[in-house]
């Protein structure tokens, strides 16, 4: 069955409106999976047909109606999916389209994103930028749980710190989730962590960086190798400033510097 994305836009609101656009499907044959409202005035379906020529009978009936305006028809994409499901569409930046936003209390409908993503097959680079204690780390975690897949920390910082400098067993497989701290990884002294890093991203799997933008610096990849940038805020106006990153680590490695760290592989 073919799967359609639809959204119209509302010119007049009248009770029963909707009953007769899903009566208009219906008598199409076309089956609506699930409908929403995805911005002011707007709703977005979701659709079923088995005959996809059925898409253009509506769209072409659709026109003709004074209370809707077809704004969208085409196959779902993953922000479409979204939208329908939270009822709104995921924030993405104007210049750059592999950029997307989130603030703290949107964690559920960032986790809800990563896990699609993290349900895909193959090579997938995502990079999360955003400030101590806001939850990126935690949302990684989630969205691999939501995925049914195995995280694997390479550093990190979530409990003390994490540099791995080997793995070992089905930690290569590629069905993984791979992390990393940018910072972290960038400060490590450690040849075989740095080379762990470079066998890492030859595995055809999903891995994830944070401060993608400090991992960058010194290594042989650039910002434009990320498929998808995510940056997560506390307030919209939040400034991610890497000053006070560097010195969150600094005070993080003098913490752990003293005792054993049974995360030091």
């Amino acid at each position: 069955m073919g799967e359609w994305y639809c959204e119209y836009e509302i010119q007049v609101n009248r009770p029963g409106l909707l009953g007769d656009i899903a009566s208009l499907l219906g008598m199409l044959r076309v089956n609506i999976v699930t409908i929403n409202g995805v911005d002011s005035g707007r709703r977005g379906m979701l659709l079923k047909t088995e005959d996809d020529d059925q898409i253009e009978r509506f769209e072409l009936i659709a026109s003709t109606m004074e209370t809707i305006k077809v704004k969208k028809i085409r196959e779902p994409k993953l922000r479409d999916i979204l939208a329908v499901r939270h009822g709104r569409y995921i924030q993405r930046d104007i210049d750059d389209k592999k950029t997307f936003r989130f603030l703290r209390n949107e964690l559920g409908v960032l986790v809800d994103f990563m896990a699609e993503l993290f349900k895909q097959d193959g090579h997938k680079l995502i990079g999360i930028r955003g400030m101590p204690r806001v939850g990126k780390t935690e949302s990684i975690v989630a969205a691999s749980v939501c995925a049914n897949k195995k995280w694997i920390f390479l550093s990190s910082t979530m409990i003390k710190q994490t540099v791995r400098n080997t793995l070992a067993g089905d930690e290569f497989s590629k069905n993984n989730i791979f992390i990393l701290d940018g910072i972290v990884s960038r400060k490590a002294s450690d040849e075989r962590h740095l080379q762990l890093v470079r066998e890492m991203m030859r595995i055809p799997s999903i891995k994830v960086v944070e401060h993608p933008d400090i991992f960058v610096q010194h290594s042989e990849y650039n910002i434009e190798d990320f498929d998808y940038i995510i940056e997560l805020r506390t307030t919209p106006d939040e400034e991610i400033t890497y000053e006070v990153l560097e010195q969150n680590h600094m005070m993080s490695d003098r913490g752990s510097a003293g005792g054993f760290n049974i995360f030091n592989f």
